[in-house]
């Protein structure tokens, strides 16, 4: 991963994780807060209602002259106390230190929640009954560590996330970048050649050393460098969506680029055979013969040295066979992608393919594929759905 890819993984997952943690860290104060406060309604109800029982009893007692006996309550963590009109302690179960508010109904105060309620009746010295629970506090002490686990998993959880996603969104742009860089090293060794041939076979020619052999050479150059630029070009700005159809003779067409590509093929000693039938079709002029020129100078490419290319346009299905390397199986599933090639010792940027698949597709005609390894390749094209009625 280079600077620029480590500098945008960076900035987008300091976005996402930044926004999604802050999201999240909204979510739970608001849930944290809405389960504190209804463990405090919950609390006040409890002990509301143990400090009503406890209030029963003593009016009970009083009512049937008997003295009120305090005894402990079932809750182990409830504890309360009785308290006379001057706020003077008559029992105590209380576990805190801490000054009672009389004043307030409900309150917390350090670990403890506590509950006063007053009894207005005349003649029974107790005044007040003050409940006390820990419960609360505890509850609120355990919803607070839950919530601090489920942000700190929720915020890992998103990092994982986010991760996971920039990996996904950057992969295309990743393999772009390779794809280009390829592209780049590719059209420096594809230019080098006919570049090559083309400054020795001027420095000969100047020498006067074989000028019949070295202008076909600087021929051959010439188209193939022409060859390369229009295939970039093509590849490049040409509009897949715009068709500017005629009536074309195909074998006509394909006689033209036999013609250009037999100076071609001279440097590899190649023999271009033909057996064409006469045969129209509606189509783009410039596509149709970018789609021929592509299959053939694909031939040349991979041909052995010294080997022959069949080309053949019979009832409708035009066919380039040649005798050269041959492409697997795998190879074959992928050979029409953008800058996939046979092998990189014969060069190529990978986009003639490509181009021949795009214009297939255009215009609906079927594009099959015969190889063997070593033995060579076989392309089709059936143009009889575009095809001129005679």
């Amino acid at each position: 991963m280079n600077n620029d890819e480590r500098k945008a993984l960076i900035s987008f997952l300091s976005i996402y994780m930044g926004s999604a943690i802050f999201l999240i860290g909204i979510l739970l104060y608001i849930y944290y807060q809405d389960e504190v406060e209804s463990l405090q309604k919950t609390c006040s109800m409890e002990l509301n209602n143990a400090s009503m029982n406890i209030k029963a009893d003593i009016l009970n007692s009083f009512m049937h002259n008997k003295k009120f006996v305090p005894k402990k309550l079932k809750e182990d963590d409830i504890k309360y106390a009785l308290f006379d009109g001057d706020k003077k302690v008559i029992y105590s179960y209380l576990e805190g230190k801490d000054f009672i508010k009389f004043k307030n109904n409900f309150y917390e105060n350090g670990s403890f929640h506590y509950f006063v309620s007053k009894i207005d009746e005349i003649g029974i010295p107790i005044k007040y009954i003050v409940m006390e629970t820990c419960r609360g506090v505890q509850s609120r002490d355990k919803l607070r560590i839950y919530t601090v686990l489920a942000f700190i998993f929720s915020s890992i959880f998103v990092g994982l996330i986010a991760i996971f996603l920039a990996r996904i969104l950057l992969k295309p742009v990743r393999d772009k970048v390779v794809h280009l860089d390829n592209f780049i090293k590719d059209s420096a060794h594809e230019l080098n050649t006919p570049v090559s041939v083309l400054m020795t076979s001027v420095s000969m020619l100047k020498k006067g050393k074989n000028p019949e052999k070295m202008m076909k050479y600087i021929l051959s150059s010439s188209k193939q460098i022409s060859q390369i630029y229009n295939d970039i070009h093509f590849s490049a700005f040409n509009d897949f969506q715009e068709n500017i159809d005629e009536r074309i003779s195909l074998d006509e067409l394909i006689n033209e680029s036999v013609e250009f590509f037999n100076d071609i093929s001279i440097t590899k000693n190649i023999k271009i055979e033909t057996e064409l039938e006469k045969f129209e079709i509606l189509m783009d002029k410039t596509k149709t013969q970018k789609l021929i020129n592509n299959l053939i100078s694909n031939a040349v490419k991979y041909s052995k040295n010294g080997s022959i290319i069949s080309i053949k346009l019979k009832n409708g299905i035009f066919s380039v066979q040649d005798f050269g390397i041959g492409i697997s199986k795998e190879e074959q599933e992928e050979i029409f992608k953008r800058y996939k090639r046979g092998i990189n010792s014969e060069g190529g940027f990978g986009i003639g393919l490509d181009i021949v698949k795009r214009v297939c597709n255009d215009y609906r005609l079927k594009l099959s594929l015969q190889s063997k390894i070593d033995e060579g390749s076989t392309f089709y094209i059936d143009f009889n759905k575009i095809a001129i009625s005679q």
